[in-house]
């Protein structure tokens, strides 16, 4: 009788010493498991809307591109974008910048050189204020374009970008736990 109630005091502090150690292998991968599941959800968030922002900057290039809004005016393409962006706030959160660029020519219709220059821009009237990489105003030579774009681009011929850019805020404390920062600003450009 003795040994069998010391085999059972053994077994329940057997059992004991059991679930302390669940207990401390939970609390050891419970962090990790927030960690990854907080990344994986603000990465995919970040990820959606890069491809929100892709799509909104072919959108842009593209309706200038096939003057839908008659080439005079590039504002309404910029309300458009806005619109189109809604699900993403980027009125209040955003910034869109279409740029017309041409090689510079004189008034005969000449080629004065082979730099493109600013024929025309618009921008958002509300959101997050960026400057554009292309150059800031017309008549300015167009900066950061891609190599062959002055190649490309023959007399009479336009070239049409479109940057977004978009403050980005994370749904999730991960980057506070891990004391990082996540992307703050994430910006797309379109060339058609």
């Amino acid at each position: 009788m003795i040994k069998q109630l010391t085999e059972a005091i053994a077994w329940a502090k057997r059992l004991e010493d059991e679930r302390g150690a669940a207990f401390i292998e939970l609390a050891l991968c419970l962090p990790i498991m927030f960690v990854l599941v907080f990344g994986l959800i603000d990465f995919s968030m970040i990820i959606f809307d890069n491809q929100m922002l892709s799509g909104i900057s072919r959108q842009g290039s593209d309706l200038a591109a096939r003057d839908a809004f008659g080439s005079e005016n590039l504002q309404p393409i910029v309300s458009a974008l806005e619109t189109q962006g809604s699900s993403l706030n980027i009125g209040t959160k955003g910034w869109i910048i279409v740029t017309e660029v041409a090689d510079a020519t004189d008034s005969t219709g000449n080629l004065i050189s082979n730099d493109p220059i600013i024929v025309d821009q618009a921008e958002s009237q509300t959101g997050i204020a960026e400057t554009s990489a292309t150059a800031a105003w017309v008549s300015n030579p167009a900066k950061y374009l891609p190599a062959n774009a002055a190649t490309v681009l023959n007399a009479g011929q336009r070239l049409y970008v479109t940057e977004v850019f978009y403050s980005y805020s994370p749904m999730t404390p991960v980057g506070g736990f891990l004391k990082t920062s996540l992307a703050s600003t994430l910006y797309d450009v379109a060339y058609f």
